[in-house]
């Protein structure tokens, strides 16, 4: 069947879901940023001498076949090393915008001497934690950053000068920063300075990954947004989720404690109680209310006059909220487009569309989400429910053309099935 225009890809046009479109876009997407001019070190695979030859061959030029082992174990440690690196970003997700994700670990003589990760906007970065835990021990050490460490003086000092004064060997990075402050300035200073530096081949796309917000926004100005929606098993959009969804370790609160802030309708804040992680130690999200044609004054009853700073409400004309203290912006153009470089100026750089519900106001912002590349992915949560529908599709928007979503993931949790892909 063909795909139902200006649909998201995975509908017929008798309103169903083609979830075999879903499971089959894994095409793998694009790289975001340009890989630096780095020599990384030769993987495993580049040697074609099978080990019985290399036991030979080390007789005759003992230098050459040893030179191909290290090279070969040290592209295996650098992995296991930036591996680590990742998975101590991750421990400030939430907390880092509009600074990135950064895990930092010090190595010497084969044994980790040092550890840190960025936890927030203003405190020092993850080589700073990870240097004064190895202190002495840094010298002569190898450190490991999944992100190319900066070299201009912002809000703390430069972290290339706290490598080069610890005295490191050498430092391996696991991507180059696109921010244009940096940009391949930190590689060239320690470079400078005597430091080997190379690029992590094998984990450089998990660490691309794992800041693909901090990337999107540094490129294209823009938030990086991810649209949310809950389905029932005949594609109607549902203003619920999941058994367990929004608990601890639920898909829904790990989503509220990653994104820096959530897009609801007004009509949402009006009549529900806000989203809120409950992750332990989570940040939440800003509430960004969209209020279209609405009256002069917008109550929101569950947001306490103690929270305020916490929401914020874009509308197209002068309006009243309730309780005071919520910051109110009057947008001359209410689109997406607008709204994500708004956000990103406030310094945002993971926002969360939530749509609850068909018509209103989101469904306008997001017509043209597609066409326009404002929407980056999509999480779409499957509950096994058949709901009364108005119509053949309550997501009748996107684009003037099908596509299909690119490395796609699908799971089952409490007899709910969840997907996500990138557009």
């Amino acid at each position: 069947m063909r795909p139902y225009r200006n649909h998201l890809a995975f509908y017929h046009t008798n309103g169903s879901l083609d979830w075999g479109s879903l499971l089959c876009a894994t095409d793998m997407a694009s790289s975001l940023v340009s890989r630096t001019h780095l020599t990384p070190r030769p993987a495993a695979a580049a040697s074609t001498a099978s080990p019985c030859s290399a036991r030979f061959a080390v007789r005759r030029r003992r230098g050459l076949v040893g030179g191909v082992r290290c090279q070969a174990q040290a592209s295996d440690m650098d992995g296991h090393y930036m591996r680590r690196c990742v998975e101590l970003a991750r421990k400030a997700a939430g907390h880092t915008s509009p600074n990135p994700m950064v895990g930092c670990v010090v190595v010497r003589d084969g044994r980790v001497v040092g550890e840190g990760f960025h936890p927030k906007a203003g405190q020092p970065h993850a080589e700073v934690f990870a240097l004064r835990d190895a202190g002495d021990l840094a010298e002569n050490a190898t450190a490991y950053v999944s992100l190319e460490p900066c070299n201009h003086y912002g809000r703390t000092p430069p972290c290339t000068e706290a490598l080069i004064n610890a005295k490191v060997k050498d430092v391996v990075v696991g991507m180059t920063d696109p921010n244009p402050i940096v940009a391949s300035k930190g590689i060239e200073r320690l470079r400078s300075a005597g430091i080997d530096v190379r690029l992590c081949v094998d984990e450089e796309a998990s660490c691309r990954k794992l800041n693909e917000a901090y990337i999107h926004r540094m490129l294209t100005g823009k938030a990086f947004a991810t649209l949310r929606t809950t389905l029932s098993m005949n594609g109607v959009v549902i203003n619920q989720i999941g058994s367990g969804a929004d608990q601890p370790e639920g898909y829904y609160s790990q989503l509220l404690k990653e994104y820096d802030g959530v897009i609801i309708s007004s009509n949402f804040a009006k009549t529900n109680t806000l989203p809120v992680s409950r992750e332990a130690g989570a940040k939440q999200p800003l509430y960004i209310i969209i209020a279209q044609c609405e009256n002069s004054q917008l109550n929101i009853p569950f947001l306490k006059e103690e929270r305020a700073a916490e929401a914020v409400v874009l509308s197209d004309s002068p309006i009243t909220v309730e309780p005071a203290g919520v910051d109110v912006l009057v947008l001359d153009q209410m689109n997406l487009d607008a709204i994500l470089q708004l956000l990103a100026q406030r310094g945002l750089c993971s926002v969360l569309v939530d749509f609850r519900e068909a018509g209103g106001g989101i469904a306008s912002l997001l017509n043209n989400f597609q066409d326009d590349k404002l929407v980056q992915k999509v999480v779409v949560e499957l509950l096994p429910v058949w709901a009364v529908s108005k119509g053949p599709s309550d997501l009748a928007f996107g684009g003037s053309q099908s596509f299909p979503l690119k490395d796609v993931e699908h799971s089952e949790v409490n007899g709910s099935v969840l997907l996500q892909g990138y557009v």
